[in-house]
């Protein structure tokens, strides 16, 4: 199975279709982003491989390309030097090495358009995976969301409208009640509060009354 199997034949948005009819979009969207993150580690693996063989012929072009370069410059010295042997060799030696640096070349940029290949698809598998738990977050906010609403629903479904403001009518009915017996005991005790003080005004009274006949009744006479 390739490594980029699901990025191939899975696009985000047949994806996104797959996920919204499930039962529990949750736990499938849990399931492919941890498919995703083993293909993604797979993917790690097979692009480290492919970077290590581009790096690789690199170095070895790079080698044949100083040789080259080397050999040149030595077959320039043997000739001055007008050692004619010298100078040959280090002609057929720079030959060999340009040979083996073109090979080494050819296989580089092989490895590198390979490589640049792999390292894109990638970052689109990382970019996809985030954006799926993106898709994840969401879908938790809206099941929860979901949830909330549906327990709301029941217990207004369960909660009795009518006998509550029965209740509550009773409850003022009874207030009102004791607020007018408060009221109407007030009443009753200032009454009570009147006839004495109407007593002991009269008892005053006479008082004075007496003092006063007993005072006229003195000087008769």
């Amino acid at each position: 199975m390739s490594i980029f199997k699901r990025l191939r034949d899975l696009t985000m948005s047949n994806l996104y279709a797959l996920i919204e009819k499930a039962e529990d979009p949750i736990k499938m969207t849990d399931q492919y982003l941890r498919d995703m993150q083993e293909d993604l580690s797979e993917a790690e693996k097979a692009v480290a491989a492919q970077i290590a063989l581009e790096k690789k012929f690199k170095v070895l072009y790079e080698e044949q390309e100083a040789l080259v370069k080397k050999r040149d410059e030595q077959a320039h010295i043997a000739a001055q030097a007008q050692n004619i042997d010298l100078a040959r060799r280090a002609l057929e030696e720079k030959k060999a090495a340009e040979q083996k640096m073109n090979e080494y070349k050819d296989s580089y940029e092989k490895n590198k358009l390979a490589a640049d290949g792999l390292r894109e698809k990638l970052a689109e598998m990382k970019k996809q995976i985030t954006e799926l738990k993106n898709k994840r977050e969401t879908l938790v906010a809206r099941v929860n969301a979901a949830k909330a609403q549906k327990t709301i629903n029941q217990a207004m479904g369960s909660f009795d409208t009518n006998s509550a403001m029965s209740g509550l009518k009773r409850m003022e009915e009874k207030a009102l009640q004791m607020e007018a017996e408060a009221e109407a005991s007030g009443e009753i005790y200032k009454k009570q509060s009147s006839l004495d003080d109407e007593i002991a005004k009269l008892n005053k009274d006479q008082a004075v009354e007496d003092e006063l006949a007993a005072l006229l009744k003195k000087y008769e006479g």
